[in-house]
Formats: C-alpha cells, sequence, structure tokens
C-alpha cells in the first residue's frame, strides 16, 4: 500500500488511539478550521457496514466491479478477499465558501475501521443530474500505527498517488495533506482539549449560512473603503455581517418553522456604529438601533437606518412591545438587562445577546468560580439570567473574528402566558437575589401590590413603577480617555525622568560616560520598571489602559518598548533599525514625523540627557531650546469613538 506521509509523536502517549479518534472526528465534523477555504460540512449519520454492503455501496456510487475490487483491496489492507470485518460508514457534503463547483456536489464517503486504527476517505462527485461518481485517484487513508513503549506514528496511504487531482477545496494538496493536516491531527490527539462550548453554527443549517454571508459580504464591502472610525474597518464590518448573516438565518428559520411571513422586527440596544442596524434594515426588517454616543458613520447610512443617540436605563421607558426581538451586541453594561428588559416587554418578544465584557446589573461581574474561564463563568451566568427571566435558553457560537463569540438565543418561554404574574415575581425575585450577593443596598423592586393579581404582563411590570432599573449606571455620552494621555503632565514627566536615569544609570561603569561618547543606557523588563515606582503611582496607572507599558510607549521620542524591555532610543540609528521581531502590526505602519509636527515640541534629550540630542539641531525633528520651537500646525486630535 503506497505511503507518502508520515508523523511521528514527539511525546509518549497512553491516552492514544482514542484521542487520535477524537482528532479524526474534528476533521470529519469540522473541516473548516483547518481549511479555511471551507464553511463546513453536512454529515449524515454513521452505521455499521460489512464487507458485502459496502462492496453494494461502492457500485451504487459509479465503480464497475474491477474498480470496487481495487478500492476494497486497498480498504482491506492489500487483500480483496472477504474478510468478517466491519466499518463505521457516514457520508459529508462539503459546503465551501466560494462556491466553486456550480451545481455539482462534492461528498465524502468516510470509513473508519476501529480495529485497524485506520479511517479511509473516498472522494463523490454528484452532478445536477444525480449522476454519481466515485473519485478513485483521490482516495486517501490515515493510519495510527503504534510501537513500542507507547511510540505511535501517524500515516497517510493514497490509492493512486501519482494521479492525485487537487484544488485546495474538496480535494486538498499533497504537501498541505502531509503537512499541514498531520501536524494539526498529531497536535489534536496529544493536547486536544474539550472546548468549554459548542461548535459554531449549531443552531443554524451552515450551507444556508454559508450562501447568505457570502452574498452580503459582496454586498456591504464597499463600505470598508470609506469607513470614517478609529476602528479597524475590515475587523468591524465583516464581523457584522457574519452577525446579520447569523440573524438572518435563524430568523429566516423561525418564519418557515412558525409559517409565518412578515419580517420580525428589531431594537439593537448598544448598537455602537450602526452597521448591524444598517444591515438588518437593508434586508427588509423594520427595526432600529440605540446607543449612548452618536457615531461619524451613522451620518452615511441614509434615512432607512434608523439611529437613536440615548442612554438606556433598564426601566418602563425602554420596555419594547411592539417589538420581536431585541438585540445586544457587545452591550458592555446592558448584556444582563436585555433578557430581562425582553421579558417584561411581551410575553412574544425573543432575544439574542453576544456577551463581551463582564457586568452584573448593576457594576462589574465578580467571579465566583476557578475551575472554569472568566469567559465560560460569565456566559453562564447571563444564561442563568435569561432562564430566571423565563427563556427556553440555547447556546451557540458565531463565526466573527474575535475571541468572544458565544451567544445566548432566548426564542421561546418556558411558562404559559396566563402565568405571566407569578414569572414576573420570579424574574423581579432573581434580580433582588442579585442585588444582595453585590452587597447593593439599592432597592431593585417594589412588588407590593402583585398579589392583587389578573394585570397583564406589561401592567406587571408597569406596577413596579420606574424603580426597576434605579442604581443601573449607563455609560457616559463622552467616552473617557484611559490611555495615559490624560494625566497630568508633571506625573508623567517624573515617571519618564525617573526610568530614563535609571537607564542611563546602567551603563556609568561600562565607560560609557567618557568624553565623546553618547550614553545610550541600559535595558530593563517592563516588571522591573514597575518596581522603580511609588505603590500610589503604580495605583494611579492601573486605571489607565495598558497602565505603565502604555505610558511609555506613549513617550516614542524618549523610550523604545520591544519584547517586554525598555531601552532608550536612540535617534541616530533609529531610520536604519530594522523592524524588531515582536513590533505589532501598529509599529510597522507607524508614520514618520509630519513636516508640521517638526520642531514643535521640545527635545527630551536636549534638556535631560547628559550628553544633550546626540544629533545636530538642524536634523533633529525636536525643539533644541525655547528659539527653536515652532507653533503646531496640526490640528487638534478629536476624541476616539469605540465601535
Amino acid at each position: 500500500m503506497p505511503k507518502l506521509f508520515e508523523r511521528k509523536f514527539t511525546e509518549k502517549s497512553s491516552t492514544l488511539p482514542t484521542e487520535f479518534w477524537s482528532a479524526i472526528d474534528v476533521w470529519i465534523k469540522k473541516p473548516h478550521v483547518v481549511n479555511k477555504r471551507l464553511c463546513g460540512v453536512k454529515e449524515t449519520e454513521s452505521k455499521t457496514v460489512g464487507f458485502e454492503e459496502l462492496g453494494n455501496i461502492l457500485l451504487a456510487h459509479g465503480c464497475d466491479i474491477s474498480e470496487s475490487i481495487d478500492v476494497l483491496s486497498f480498504l482491506n489492507n492489500g487483500t480483496a478477499h472477504k474478510q468478517e470485518r466491519l466499518w463505521s460508514f457516514c457520508i459529508r457534503t462539503f459546503i465551501p465558501k466560494v462556491n466553486c463547483y456550480g451545481a455539482n456536489i462534492h461528498k465524502d464517503i468516510i470509513l473508519k475501521d476501529f480495529d485497524g486504527q485506520r479511517v479511509s476517505f473516498l472522494p463523490v462527485e454528484e452532478s445536477a443530474e444525480g449522476t454519481v461518481c466515485l473519485r478513485k485517484n483521490n482516495i486517501y487513508q490515515i493510519h495510527l500505527l503504534a510501537g513500542n513503549n507507547d511510540e505511535w506514528t501517524l500515516e497517510i496511504h493514497l490509492m493512486q498517488p501519482d494521479k492525485w487531482f487537487s484544488d485546495g477545496v474538496a480535494y486538498p494538496k499533497l504537501p498541505w495533506l502531509g503537512g499541514e493536516l498531520l501536524t494539526k491531527l498529531v497536535r489534536w490527539a496529544t493536547e486536544r482539549k474539550a472546548s468549554e462550548f459548542k461548535s459554531t453554527l449549531s443552531l443554524l443549517p451552515v450551507e444556508k449560512y454559508s450562501l447568505m454571508y457570502q452574498q452580503l459580504k459582496d454586498k456591504y464591502k464597499q463600505i470598508v473603503k470609506v469607513w470614517p472610525e478609529v476602528t479597524d474597518p475590515e475587523k468591524f464590518v465583516f464581523e457584522d455581517v457574519a452577525i446579520a448573516t447569523y440573524l438572518l438565518v435563524l430568523w429566516d428559520e423561525e418564519r418557515a418553522e412558525k409559517s409565518l411571513t412578515a419580517k420580525q422586527s428589531f431594537v439593537d440596544l448598544g448598537c455602537g456604529n450602526g452597521l448591524l442596524v444598517h444591515i438588518l434594515s437593508g434586508e427588509g426588517h423594520p427595526g432600529k438601533g440605540i446607543d449612548v454616543r452618536k457615531r461619524k458613520i451613522w451620518d452615511m447610512y441614509g434615512p432607512q437606518t434608523h439611529l437613536e443617540e440615548s442612554a438606556i436605563t433598564p426601566s418602563d421607558g425602554f420596555l419594547f412591545p411592539g417589538t420581536d426581538w431585541l438585540i445586544g451586541n457587545h452591550s458592555d453594561e446592558l448584556t444582563p438587562w436585555i433578557p430581562v428588559i425582553a421579558a417584561r416587554s411581551s410575553f412574544s418578544c425573543r432575544y439574542f445577546v453576544l456577551p463581551c465584557c463582564f457586568f452584573d446589573f448593576y457594576g462589574k461581574y465578580q467571579r465566583r468560580q476557578c475551575s472554569k474561564s472568566q469567559y465560560k463563568e460569565y456566559i453562564e451566568f447571563v444564561s442563568e439570567v435569561s432562564t430566571a427571566c423565563g427563556f427556553n435558553t440555547e447556546e451557540d457560537c458565531l463565526r466573527i473574528p474575535s475571541t468572544k463569540r458565544v451567544c445566548l438565543v432566548g426564542k421561546s418561554r418556558s411558562y404559559q402566558e396566563m402565568e405571566e404574574v407569578q414569572a414576573e415575581e420570579r424574574r423581579a425575585n432573581y434580580i433582588q437575589g442579585r442585588q444582595n450577593c453585590s452587597g447593593s443596598k439599592i432597592k431593585v423592586l417594589d412588588t407590593e401590590g402583585e398579589a392583587e393579581g389578573h394585570c397583564s404582563h406589561l401592567d406587571t411590570a408597569q406596577s413596579c413603577g420606574n424603580t426597576w432599573g434605579v442604581g443601573f449606571q449607563p455609560r457616559e455620552s463622552v467616552e473617557t480617555v484611559r490611555n495615559c494621555a490624560a494625566l497630568p503632565r508633571d506625573f508623567i514627566d517624573g515617571i519618564v525622568l525617573l526610568v530614563a536615569n535609571t537607564l542611563l544609570g546602567l551603563t556609568k561603569d561600562d565607560g560609557a560616560d567618557v568624553p565623546g561618547e553618547w550614553n545610550t543606557g541600559g535595558s530593563l523588563p517592563v516588571r522591573e520598571v514597575a518596581e522603580l515606582l511609588e505603590k500610589q503611582t503604580l495605583q494611579v496607572l492601573k486605571k489607565e489602559c495598558g497602565g505603565l507599558q502604555t505610558l511609555l510607549k506613549n513617550n516614542h521620542q524618549v523610550f523604545r518598548v520591544e519584547g517586554g524591555m525598555v531601552y532608550i532610543r536612540d535617534w541616530r540609528v533609529e531610520t536604519q533599525r530594522p523592524r524588531a521581531p515582536h513590533s505589532t502590526r501598529v509599529d510597522a505602519k507607524r508614520k514618520t514625523l509630519l513636516p508640521g509636527a517638526l520642531k514643535t515640541r521640545a527635545c527630551w534629550f536636549h534638556v535631560h540627557h547628559p550628553h544633550g540630542c546626540p544629533l545636530q539641531t538642524e536634523d533633529c525633528a525636536f525643539a533644541h531650546g525655547a528659539d527653536d520651537l515652532r507653533p503646531s500646525t496640526r490640528p487638534l486630535k478629536k476624541m476616539k469613538n469605540s465601535n
């Protein structure tokens, strides 16, 4: 049997072959995690087949008798004679990200031989007319071989390696198959940890999602070119396209399930840049977005996209009885409130929430478990809120360029509409319990009078007055700058001088203080630089995004921060210095000083360095003295808008 590739396990493992089959299942069920040209696969249920039935399957898929014998011989380790061997049989259908096959369908017949510790892949093409053809040239097998002392080898065997055809989608290229895939399988089999979350798109038909995503991506990709925000356009545009695709497919499936004709209405709470609202509205769903702060891009969408600038407070004023769906896409402090608002808006109101930052009802979420990741614990908390609000809660994982991509969906209730009074009482008690856990003394909900009972759902919520959201603190309409830039100038200057003098002092004993030699200073890890500062100073920096490291990077004129190390910047070699391996993409795109910025700031080295500035006055971009200083010609930088 031709063997083309093999990969030895570098570490001994007593968990094989069990974990080998777990790794194989990733390649079978989720090939898109390693083959980025695939959106996913549809898989039939597996069944057990014997030698004779397998022969009939091959004949049914376009093989003649002679070809069937060749295939059976390959599968049967070189012999076509009938044996008492059983295979686990299933078929997977490929769903490419881009339809490159027209009406043709590409599948794999998958045969698992658990006794022989091998799995075989038999590619099949099906035409629009229903003609089926087995591609014998592209049959391959992955085989786990046991050695002595728990030493293992993974091999790939090809039936006809000299006739192999590759397109990179349904038919992998051989170097990729033997390199990328084999390496991944070995790693998954030895290091694979069970995911805390479900597989992506577990609530949707993947092929429908894939088709709609490509359509929306083509339709809205032009927004990338005109994106006026400071955020990365490609990330935010295509992320919102993917979220919109998910919702549109979810809602389309709901209409089909419930025989609805009208498209669902929505309100996006904390809509940010508003692109999700724009896409959903453009696809025919009536709705609007609300956010505490208007973004520049809002004016570009046109009148059909309804966006409101308003601080959202959980209260009677923010109930939506006529809305089908409430959306919380990275809604921060509103996240746990969205199931509550949906439940109190109407019995038919549903919700979709994509949690990001960790908030409880009245402040930051406090961890209570150390056995799980903070993200997993928070998702479980929001799910608990949803269940307490009376929703049948479903969890799914989106395909978006974000580490926070687990969503929760409440499509139906766990109680009947006539039980609304009791359900509201449970909601109120739950919120009160969370308030007690946090130690807050705010009276969250006054439920007096509810026992009089026969009030409608909306009346139940309104009977609480406007007090049920008291204590909730929405974000400020003006974004707070927390990148160290707003700290007092003398505070920053003091830290810069202390750190710089410490670095310069590291080389005094190395002869760097001799006349004619410019002291370039030593280097220190950021951690050791932090140890130079007083506790009170560190507490101030901890409140800023990035803390001390951000402050040092902001003072680009004086310091160079790379790979966690801090250096004195030497402007004599700055233009010749190659990009460091640890520098970021932002560093790579950093522009040289603009002509309008020349001489508009004092040269730190001219004032503070014991040897002055290493550059001549005419060569330095910064002013050497008051006579050299020029007024700035650059416009004031506007406040950054977040997503």
